[in-house]
């Protein structure tokens, strides 16, 4: 561990990349923002003055798209200064693609009033931020280190020190050994507590760029939907092609097989019935291979006993069947749509298969319950761990399939073990 590491926070805090960002950050935003201020306030009261002509409209349009570019650059301020990553809102676009429809997507655009409502807001924000940073910094650094320069006062403006008090008859300096350390001392509080203050106050600009500058939460819901759909059907071709590949590797070459062992069957029963009895004997264990292929594949296609019985029993089911003990445990107060129930089953399959194939584990638990509106599942198992949903692992793709129905996977995996994988899935009942 580093030796900074060891510091505490609040004597790291001064001197941390992070605050002297946070302080560029605020030195800059005051002329920034009375830049874009002076000049969004200019051109929207032109062009709301002069809406009774013609001309109103395309200055109004123009100073709108302005502040878009404003925005575009406080975004990329926040993002190298605060850490901050937001989004840019969606684009303004016509329905036919000329000006005129240009300049009205502009006016009925939501982001880009919300980009005047910022330019306008946070002038006086940055204001008062830039004041009071300013302020802290200067008194605490001047008063910490005053005991380095106190020998400027009677060496050339002629007093022994800062002058806390003086009128006609009597004045006050700071000049005696104690008095400097005192002084040292109160810029020292103002050193420490001047980036907590600061970190404050550049919470407020997050919460201003994140809130005005960045698509509006029905754009970013369309945008999640808009991915939601694509894995969902990218799931489903990859769901089909596996469908076709296990009938054609599977039940189709052994039902190829058994039409080939009975025409050979059916060749040899008049002159050899003995050879052909055994042709048909085989033909039978094939016919049994296929349609214990074919329960497996309708199986992994949606199960007749979740559809039955539930979810209880179709889990008990797959525990049945899992190389490692497995208990399960299913507590619902009733069923959940056949969609989520459906997820909900496989989800639970894939987590046992992973635990069989790579876990080494002796045991598995499975819990399954309801809380408020969300149904929770979770597979436990005590084996080595270090399982994780990066790296193109299986989990990523699972957790792909469970956000796309709004849902969230989460792996609790240290290495040693135990894994804790616990899935959130909405409930529709």
């Amino acid at each position: 561990m580093a030796a900074s590491h060891r510091l505490p926070a609040a004597i790291r805090a001064p001197f941390e990349a992070r605050t002297w960002r946070a302080f560029g950050y605020v030195l800059i935003g005051l002329p920034l923002s009375v830049l874009w201020f002076a000049l969004s306030v200019s051109f929207v009261s032109a062009g709301a003055g002069l809406l009774i002509t013609f001309l109103g409209v395309p200055i109004l349009a123009g100073a709108l798209a302005m502040c878009r570019g404003f925005g575009a650059v406080e975004r990329a301020r926040a993002r190298g200064l605060l850490d901050l990553d937001v989004a840019a809102p969606e684009p303004v676009r016509g329905r036919t693609g000329g000006a005129f429809s240009w300049m009205g997507a502009m006016l009925k655009s939501g982001a880009s009033w919300r980009h005047l409502l910022y330019a306008i807001l946070h002038m006086p924000w940055a204001v008062f931020s830039f004041s009071v940073t300013v302020a802290l910094w200067a008194w605490g650094w001047s008063l910490f280190t005053y005991p380095l320069w106190q020998w400027v006062f009677p060496a050339w403006v002629g007093q022994d020190g800062i002058q806390l008090y003086g009128d006609a008859t009597h004045a006050f300096y700071l000049d005696a050994p104690f008095e400097i350390a005192v002084t040292s001392l109160i810029g020292l509080v103002f050193v420490l507590i001047g980036p907590w203050v600061l970190r404050g106050l550049v919470s407020v600009d997050r919460l201003l760029v994140s809130g005005l500058l960045g698509p509006s939460r029905l754009a970013s819901r369309v945008t999640e939907l808009e991915s939601d759909r694509g894995v969902v059907v990218d799931t489903a071709a990859a769901d089909l092609r596996r469908i076709e590949r296990d009938l054609h590797d599977g039940a189709q070459a052994r039902l190829a097989a058994l039409a080939m062992d009975l025409g050979l069957a059916k060749e040899k029963l008049a002159r050899d019935p003995q050879a052909a009895a055994v042709l048909v004997d085989e033909a039978h264990g094939e016919v049994k291979l296929a349609l214990q292929e074919l329960r497996d594949l309708a199986r992994g296609i949606h199960p007749a006993v979740l559809t039955d019985r539930g979810l209880d029993a179709a889990l008990s089911a797959v525990a049945s069947r899992c190389a490692v003990p497995v208990s399960v445990d299913v507590d619902l107060p009733a069923r959940p749509v056949p969609a989520i129930e459906g997820i909900a089953y496989f989800t639970v399959s894939e987590l046992l298969q992973n635990v069989t194939r790579h876990s080494r584990a002796r045991r598995a638990w499975v819990d399954v319950w309801r809380t408020g509106d969300r149904l929770m599942l979770q597979v436990r198992d005590d084996g080595v761990g270090g399982a994780g949903i990066g790296g193109g692992s299986g989990l990523a793709g699972l957790s792909e399939r469970v956000g796309a129905v709004d849902g969230v996977l989460a792996v609790d995996s240290p290495a040693g073990g135990p894994t804790a994988v616990t899935v959130e899935l909405p409930w529709r009942s």
